[in-house]
């Protein structure tokens, strides 16, 4: 049987809310389908630099997983953002603004 989801909307507005509670500045760049859109975290460090994750299914392990995208110059993983934003016009992207680089997606709640 197939594992259940939440819905990407309430998703994101619970990650929102952990990234503010943690003082980490979090934006919506793109709004998705709030029932299914997939969702795309960038954190960019303000040096230039970023990084971009999204989740996917872990065949080995049979659960989804947070893997890394895109990693380099900002320039390099905005262009990574936008080809994914043409395959999928429902994607939720998400930036977050820390120069520690944190995203807490290996946190319990958000790492599944």
């Amino acid at each position: 049987m197939p594992e259940a989801r939440l819905a990407a909307g309430i998703w994101v507005s619970a990650y929102l809310t952990r990234l503010r509670l943690a003082d980490i500045a979090v934006y919506v760049l793109k709004r998705g389908d709030d029932t299914a859109g997939a969702v795309l975290v960038k954190v960019n460090t303000l040096d230039g630099r970023a990084r971009a994750f999204s989740r996917q299914y872990d065949m080995m392990a049979g659960k989804r997983a947070w893997v890394e995208l895109a990693v380099g110059a900002e320039r390099e993983v905005d262009d990574a953002i936008a080809r994914q934003r043409g395959f999928d016009p429902d994607l939720w992207v998400i930036e977050i603004e820390d120069r520690a680089g944190r995203t807490l997606l290996d946190e319990a709640g958000l790492s599944e």
